[in-house]
């Protein structure tokens, strides 16, 4: 796969690298309006490129406009205008206290750029989750290399062309190509690495930026449990898991990938599922293909229908859905029951529309469970007893969790995103993003009066009484 770049593509890489490292003082140096004036200007050309996005994503993943808006497009000008509105406070240096040591000190930390910065977006959000990260690049003042997803070529071409109209390749570069160019990049000795992605290729890069000692920030995936109690308002559960399940034909890697309902409610709420795929997906007994996307190749359609074909094998029964149109890539809205824990699709992150329901007894089950595997993205607790709900944040661990809905919680930028080993290593959005892209320096300034600190300094002989002075105070 490596030779299959040409000698040309590499040095252009290097180049360009070389490049941002000579810049990055003169944009570390930008004045915070400077940064803030950069954002403007990246949102003024993505409303100027509206239609060209969601025409791409249209080609790509057959994203209707209205769901290529808000996931994609309303998402990243929602993110421009916090950072915006926030920046000047993000990049105010943080006062902090003195100890006895340096009573007569000050401290402070203060955030500073690490340089220059790759990030690497995934296929599934092409748009949103390349520019998510840049924005808190830009506001952090670093130089980026951005390398978008080759499965979505139509929308990665959009975006080179939006990139390179409005910054230049010193500050905010683009390099297009498949898994060769990555890893080239990777090769470099960047500063900080931002890759959206599966968990298997996430330990790939975290591999190749070991090997320069490069901080990593990961947004990785994992199956993302969804728990429905027993007090739980089962209607609104079946609506919500539904369309956090299919949304982006379940392409979506913090999507409910298996639910946990009681074994008394269970028929019930296959019932409700049924209800709501076809009020949401279906027009006059045929899937709507304008509000129901595609799956994003040839080869994750295959994928996605071994782990079905395997359940099946299993013993699983289909309850909704089961079609495969191979021909344009649709699977329809699917749920399962009667899934065995050891098949294919209980042990892969599925990443399609297609939803596992299981059965328990008590909760402490579905907590054995979710404790035996790799912690998820994100967990879903549908319920009204606060003492269960509690009970199950206490006991389990996840990325980020969300109570009585899905998915939303990645709307709000005050929170930080980010899963957890297997599920990923550092936050995103919002300050998080910001602090991910920044390195916090810590800082202090010794008095020009009074030095408190020389008590410590050799010889030590005459000391005994400061060093007992130092045990009580300490």
């Amino acid at each position: 796969m490596e030779n299959s770049l040409t000698e040309e593509m590499k040095s252009n890489i290097k180049r360009i690298f070389e490049l941002q490292k000579k810049n990055q003082l003169a944009v570390k140096m930008a004045a915070t309006e400077d940064r803030k004036k950069r954002l403007k200007k990246l949102k003024a050309a993505i409303k100027s490129s509206e239609n060209e996005i969601f025409d791409a994503l249209k080609k790509d993943l057959r994203k209707s406009v209205f769901e290529s808006a808000v996931f994609e497009v309303l998402f990243i000008y929602a993110e421009i205008d916090f950072a915006i509105k926030n920046l000047s406070d993000w990049n105010y240096p943080q006062t902090v206290p003195s100890n006895l040591l340096n009573i007569m000190t000050k401290c402070s930390i203060i955030y500073e750029p690490k340089g220059v910065c790759l990030i690497i977006a995934p296929w599934n959000y092409p748009f949103q989750l390349l520019m998510a990260p840049l924005i808190s690049a830009i506001a952090a003042g670093n130089c980026s290399i951005l390398k978008p997803s080759e499965l979505a070529p139509a929308v990665s071409t959009v975006i080179t062309k939006l990139i390179k109209e409005i910054f230049n390749e010193n500050e905010i570069a683009i390099v297009e190509g498949d898994a060769a160019v990555a890893a080239e990049l990777l090769r470099l000795p960047f500063d900080h690495i931002f890759f959206t992605g599966s968990t298997q290729i996430g330990k790939v890069v975290m591999e190749a930026a070991s090997k320069n000692l490069s901080s990593v920030t990961l947004e990785l995936g994992g199956k993302s449990p969804a728990i429905i109690d027993e007090q739980a308002d089962l209607k609104k559960a079946a609506d919500k898991i539904t369309w956090g399940t299919f949304a982006n034909a379940g392409q979506t890697c913090i999507a409910p990938d298996y639910v946990f309902v009681h074994e008394d409610q269970h028929e019930q709420f296959i019932e409700l599922m049924k209800e709501n795929i076809k009020k949401k997906y279906f027009q006059n007994g045929e899937i709507n293909k304008e509000d129901f996307g595609k799956i994003i190749s040839e080869n994750h359609f295959k994928r996605i229908k071994n782990l079905f074909d395997h359940a099946v094998k299993k013993g699983a029964k289909i309850e909704i859905g089961g079609t495969f149109e191979e021909s344009d890539r649709t699977i329809h809205p699917t749920v399962l029951t009667n899934v065995s824990l050891d098949s294919l699709i209980m042990q892969e992150e599925i990443f399609g529309p297609v939803l596992p329901v299981l059965t328990y007894k008590n909760i402490s089950q579905v907590i054995e469970h979710i404790n035996a595997n790799n912690k998820p993205l994100a967990l879903y607790v549908f319920g009204n007893n606060k003492r269960n709900i509690e009970n199950i944040l206490k006991q389990t661990s996840s990325g980020g969790a969300c109570i009585n809905d899905v998915m939303i919680h990645i709307s709000n930028p005050h929170l930080s995103f980010g899963g957890i080993n297997a599920s990923g290593i550092g936050g995103s959005h919002g300050i998080h993003g910001f602090k991910a892209f920044s390195h916090e320096r810590s800082v202090m300034y010794q008095s020009r009066f009074i030095d408190v600190s020389k008590i410590i300094y050799p010889p030590y002989k005459s000391k005994g009484l400061i060093l007992k002075l130092l045990r009580k105070l300490m």
